[in-house]
């Protein structure tokens, strides 16, 4: 019989809806069962598209010998990470803190009050070199939870204090000024991989906030190498698009296939600004056929972008993504020989797979030979995403995440505006407009995910802050000043409900959350911005359009507690300390105002470089009308001789308006 996650509607936790394990959903039914029955939580957190996560299922939770022992000594909790992040962060702190490692599947033993005693990742059935199994595990665990009760609880308490993140940071009495980002650069450079790109060995994660760190900073020659790296490697699926999460290597050839949202949506934007810099087409090439890829395999009919596709297909992982020569040959035809060695594939193939020996030997396919023409390049990719399209498709995980949808619609709104292609535009417009409807409650919250026709859960900080910085690009992007009212509505519940009155900076959860053992603060900008730097960068950029010192307050009060740490650590800080940039260097506020057909070539001027310390707002130039009164940076901007005009601004004090693109690009040089 199904148990308990029958009634779920995340993809993950529906995939053990039929495990004999006897799971319940985070909630007050397991708690009442710990509590009555003096028995401990087990906790197992995971996501849909985690290649290791359908492993340990397989190998333990569809077990029913496992199963029984996990029934009999445990209350058993299934929990969809990407749903709970607040549940998934404490828990993820607290077995670093034990292990002195962490990643998914995260399997934790609580104490009837939630508090954690023991915890791990993936497990096999059986022991297994250095690891212990499973059983070995839970059998262990109960002996001690039975015989050593006190000694259990007394650890457990001093755990507590060690799982809130940032939350007891006091901010520093050091003026914040522009200094700090001095040795930025150069400390980057110490793990930059001269030869790979990327920092670091494998596994070798997508640095988006790193890159564009630099690019903001003006370095060129490690972000600009490693988006190009990254480009050609098997990590970019060369035949339709998208990034994969990670390459398992250190060249960016054999990638840990399940494609997230956020990277694609992050990267994406990654390549347009670096395109923006270097006026090289690959960059842009990049930028638009990943984001191509979300808009044709991502994108649900609602407006809405589902979460991932899964790693696996046909319980085997990357079957999908690989080929062998002589299938490469069946597909192309008469372009074998030239796709074979623009793509790289050999006879004796790249990829291999101790766990399915019949796809060690296939290929990869990496960029990394003579390059077609472009004619040649898309007839190649059609032919092999058309044959592709007949192999076992790997799992989506089909929920819609605000948080996720918001930076996808930040991606699309800019390369929509930059590269002149309305559709990115109108999709950003429908994706928000979905956000906007659907993920609300009846009291006008954001909600955090939507799937199989629900919406649930209070929306977190990263939430609100990715949607603040979302509606603010989509509002530069098109000039809609009710995606700008939203922006606001948004920033006052950051500043009623998440800020630290006390010490300054964002919780995590709203002030109104259900308790947990901590109410935390996340920090790191890794493998996303965390809430707190978008909080701040999101609030910066509006109390420049706004001139509202409440906002700026809010963002330097984030800033306080780590603008003395971060610089030291850029590659954990990337997007807060592109926030530090933006406020500790000039800003020009750019407002264009006349009719909608005639401010183009004024907007186009903004839009042709990288400008990351300008905002933009576009009007009709009435100094009074809807417009100006939604969006302050346009009062009293008036129409001068009947042409489009701009003003270019500092904190509200304008410069002579000029209505020439020449002056205007003279202007923001």
């Amino acid at each position: 019989m199904p148990n308990a996650l029958q009634h779920e509607t995340s993809p993950y936790l529906l995939q053990h809806r039929d495990n004999p394990v006897d799971w319940l959903p985070w909630g007050e039914e397991a708690w009442r069962r710990a509590r009555e029955e003096q028995r401990p939580l087990l906790l197992s957190i995971g996501y849909s598209a985690c290649h290791w996560c359908h492993v340990m299922a397989h190998e333990c939770f569809e077990d029913a010998r496992i199963a029984e022992v996990m029934n009999r000594h445990f209350v058993c909790v299934k929990v969809d990470r990407e749903e709970r992040p607040d549940v998934d962060a404490i828990y993820m702190d607290a077995v670093q803190a034990m292990t002195g490692h962490g990643g998914w599947p995260l399997n934790v033993f609580l104490t009837p009050e939630h508090v954690p005693f023991y915890g791990g990742t993936y497990f096999p059935p059986e022991p297994r070199g250095e690891m212990p199994g499973w059983v070995q595990v839970l059998e262990a665990i109960a002996e001690i939870w039975a015989t050593k009760r006190d000694e259990i609880d007394e650890q457990a308490q001093r755990m507590v204090s060690r799982i809130s993140g940032g939350a007891f940071l006091a901010p520093s009495a050091d003026p914040i000024g522009p200094e700090a980002l001095d040795g930025v650069v150069a400390r980057l450079r110490e793990t930059f991989d001269s030869v790979e790109g990327g920092w670091g060995s494998a596994p070798k994660f997508p640095s988006a906030s790193t890159i564009e760190l630099l690019l903001r900073l003006g370095e060129t020659t490690m972000s600009v190498y490693t988006l190009k790296a990254m480009a050609g490697g098997g990590i970019n699926d060369q035949i339709g698009g998208g990034f994969a999460r990670y390459s398992v290597d250190r060249s960016w050839t054999v990638p840990h296939f399940e494609k997230m949202l956020y990277d694609n949506a992050l990267l994406a934007r990654c390549y347009l600004h670096a395109w923006q810099v270097t006026g090289d087409d690959l960059l842009r090439r990049t930028c638009e056929e990943t984001l191509d890829w979300a808009l044709r395999e991502m994108r649900a009919d609602d407006g809405g972008f589902h979460a991932a596709l899964d790693a696996d297909s046909d319980g085997r992982e990357g079957t999908f993504y690989v080929w062998t020569v002589a299938e490469l040959r069946d597909a192309l035809g008469d372009d074998a020989e030239e796709g074979i060695a623009w793509l790289g594939a050999t006879e004796r193939g790249n990829f291999v797979d101790p766990h399915h020996p019949e796809l060690t030997g296939r290929n990869v396919l990496e960029s990394r030979g003579p390059e077609p023409e472009a004619r040649v390049r898309a007839r190649i990719r059609a032919k092999l995403l058309e044959a592709r399209s007949d192999r076992v498709r790997p799992g989506l995980d089909d929920k819609r995440l605000t948080a996720w949808n918001a930076l996808m619609i930040s991606a699309l709104a800019e390369a929509g505006a930059v590269l002149g292609r309305e559709d990115l535009l109108s999709a950003a417009r429908e994706t928000a407009d979905f956000v906007l409807r659907v993920l609300v409650d009846d009291e006008g919250r954001l909600l955090r995910t939507y799937s199989r026709g629900r919406a649930r859960y209070r929306a977190y900080l990263e939430d609100h802050a990715f949607l603040l910085e979302a509606l603010l690009t989509l509002y530069e992007a098109g000039g809609e000043p009710r995606f700008f009212d939203a922006a606001r509505g948004l920033a006052d519940v950051l500043l009623d409900r998440f800020v630290d009155a006390e010490r300054g900076g964002f919780f995590s959860v709203a002030d109104d959350h259900e308790a947990l053992v901590a109410r935390r603060k996340d920090l790191e900008d890794a493998p996303i911005p965390a809430g707190g730097s978008a909080a701040t960068f999101g609030l910066l950029r509006l109390a420049a359009m706004t001139g509202e010192h409440r906002y700026e307050a809010a963002a330097v009060g984030h800033l306080a507690l780590l603008h003395t740490v971060a610089p030291q650590h850029p590659a954990a800080f990337g997007h807060l300390l592109q926030a530090l940039h933006f406020h500790t260097h000039p800003v020009r506020e750019v407002a264009i105002v006349g009719p909608a057909d005639a401010v183009a070539a004024l907007t186009g001027v903004v839009r042709e470089r990288y400008r990351p310390d300008v905002v933009l707002a576009v009007g009709d130039g009435d100094p009074s009308g809807p417009q100006a009164r939604s969006v302050p940076l346009l009062r009293d901007r008036r129409v001068l001789d009947g042409a489009a005009t701009a003003y270019v601004c500092e904190r509200f004090a304008c410069r002579e308006p000029v209505r020439e693109p020449g002056r205007l690009r003279d202007m923001l040089a």
